[in-house]
């Protein structure tokens, strides 16, 4: 219902141009259609383009020409599963090349095992190993004979020492506990050192001096 003092109404859009009781029709009215102004739509800002990313290079891979290639590892080929390879076999030959000794080394074998024995049989076996290598001819070649002179010198220092060691037993504080006990580790180093190297196929390096 129109009051006193509004313009007229017409359906005609042309007699209102503009369009200022759109307002009314919306339910509330502007500032700027109650002074009786043009209204103008704000143009809406256009969107910022956003920054394309830069598409960075590659690194190249650099190749050195003066580096050599390592070494393609060929598998060694065997006869069969349960065959053994060529490489292993020529590895198990090689480790059998040992040193022949002469009448194979039973007789320093069995001097080194007198030499062994000689704790837990509190010297005997020793003196029977002094007796062995006593009064006799040592071997000629030089790998049996280095060991000889060795066992000799074992022994004989073995019983120096055995016999001030008992003396000392008798003295002030016990000396001769600690001789006794130093002989017995000095003659089982002595021997197992004598049996490795005479399996090995080696003469002993200074069969003269008191230590292995």
């Amino acid at each position: 219902m129109a009051e006193p003092g509004d313009p007229p109404h017409t359906d005609d859009p042309l007699d209102d141009p503009g369009h200022e009781h759109d307002d009314d029709l919306i339910g509330f009215a502007t500032p700027a259609s109650l002074e009786g102004r043009l209204r103008v739509a704000e143009p809406e800002p256009e969107p910022e383009p956003e920054p394309e990313a830069e598409e960075q290079p590659e690194p190249e891979e650099e190749l050195f020409e003066d580096e050599p290639l390592p070494p393609e590892s060929t598998p060694v080929e065997a006869g069969s599963v349960f065959a053994p390879s060529r490489e292993f076999s020529t590895r198990r030959r090689r480790r059998a090349e040992t040193v022949a000794i002469p009448g194979g080394g039973l007789g320093l074998y069995a001097v080194y095992a007198l030499i062994l024995f000689a704790v837990p049989t509190v010297g005997v076996s020793a003196a029977i190993g002094l007796f062995a290598v006593t009064g006799r001819a040592g071997p000629e070649d030089d790998l049996s004979s280095s060991h000889f002179i060795y066992q000799q010198r074992t022994l004989w220092a073995a019983a120096v020492a055995a016999v001030a060691g008992v003396i000392l037993l008798a003295a002030p504080f016990a000396l001769g506990v600690p001789i006794l006990f130093a002989l017995a580790i000095w003659m089982v180093l002595r021997g197992a050192w004598g049996v490795w190297t005479l399996k090995s196929g080696r003469a002993i390096a200074d069969p003269r001096g008191w230590w292995i």
